[in-house]
């Protein structure tokens, strides 16, 4: 008894301890981010599969979504704190009193025209692009079907404006049929439309699958420095944990200059996410260093562009009207990081 007593005894310290010990450590931080699959978020499946986010103390978990506007959704919603897709859907919601901020680039010039076979001979012929079209619609007696993503998008943004104000389409011409993005590829594929506008690795995956798909336009031909993909947080997440912010530009930033000097290490993290088992690394190296895809991570080269964009959506009535840019971008953590 006296023995069992002792041990007792030396014992209770140690119970103390562990009853006073929280019964388990603290989960990081988690911060839920939606992405448009694209090359253009590549940085984000990369921060992920090379597990850069739990090394930074929080743990970034991926949603996808098929185009911007859906996203915006869950950022209104709550359930989402940050955003990897195009800028478009973001000037919407700030009209919408749907606070985000815009704080790291992550890719430009990214959308491409895609001409299914028959726009792409009409085009080879020489001419204008709006010749080109013309030319097809007559012989299909129909307008030419171009496939882009849903309305306030940046894809269908870019496409009218390159439509309009640069090879000034007859909109009699032209039918711009709005879908998923997984649906534009497979619609050009399958011929369901005579062009679209797409992005890496789609181009590279299509082209390989039906070499007479040609490009039309590359993203500098429609608007130069156009503004991709970029990285936005809600007003929420930025007020309540800059720190978080600033880690996620940190590790954005990594993973491009990871971009630039092994494409194929990145190549390996985006196919794990991307590609999911459909396209292989080398094809998704190729996709990744070819002409569609700059990547750059400062915000501040993509507002003059941005503005561009912006001025011709209240144009089009996408916009009721243009928003100070100023409330939308916040280059401050880029430039910490690079100060």
């Amino acid at each position: 008894m006296r023995r069992a007593h002792s041990s007792l005894l030396t014992a209770l310290p140690l119970i103390g301890a562990l009853l006073a010990a929280p019964a388990s450590q603290a989960a990081d931080p988690v911060v839920h981010i939606g992405y448009i699959p694209v090359l253009g978020a590549a940085p984000a499946y990369i921060i992920s599969q090379e597990g850069w986010d739990k090394q930074a103390g929080f743990e970034l978990k991926l949603t996808q979504f098929d185009s911007g506007p859906n996203m915006i959704l869950g950022l209104a919603s709550g359930t989402l704190e940050a955003y990897m897709g195009g800028i478009g859907p973001l000037m919407v919601a700030g009209s919408q009193g749907i606070t985000v901020k815009v704080v790291a680039s992550t890719a430009v010039e990214e959308l491409v025209v895609a001409g299914g076979p028959e726009l792409s001979a009409e085009a080879a012929k020489g001419g204008t692009k709006a010749e080109a079209i013309s030319r097809l619609a007559a012989k299909l007696g129909r307008p030419v079907k171009i496939a882009t993503q849903p309305v306030g998008s940046i894809p269908d943004t870019v496409l009218k404006y390159w439509l309009q104000e640069d090879e000034h389409v007859d909109a009699a011409k032209v039918q711009i049929v709005p879908m998923g993005i997984d649906a534009t590829q497979q619609a050009l594929l399958a011929g369901a439309v005579d062009a679209a506008t797409v992005r890496e690795p789609a181009l590279t995956i299509i082209q390989d699958r039906l070499p007479t798909v040609k490009v039309l336009a590359y993203g500098k031909d429609m608007i130069k420095d156009q503004p991709g993909t970029v990285l936005g947080v809600t007003g929420a997440l930025a007020k309540d944990h800059p720190e978080l912010v600033q880690k996620l530009v940190e590790l954005v930033d990594k993973a491009v200059t990871l971009i630039a000097q092994d494409p194929a290490r990145a190549a390996a993290d985006v196919e794990k996410v991307l590609g999911r088992g459909i396209v292989d690394v080398k094809t998704m190296q190729r996709a990744l260093t070819s002409p569609a895809s700059q990547f750059v991570v400062d915000p501040r080269r993509i507002v003059e562009k941005t503005k561009t964009l912006q001025d011709f959506q209240v144009k089009t009535g996408v916009l009721k009207k243009a928003e100070p840019l100023d409330t939308l971008f916040d280059a401050s953590y880029y430039e910490k990081l690079h100060k």
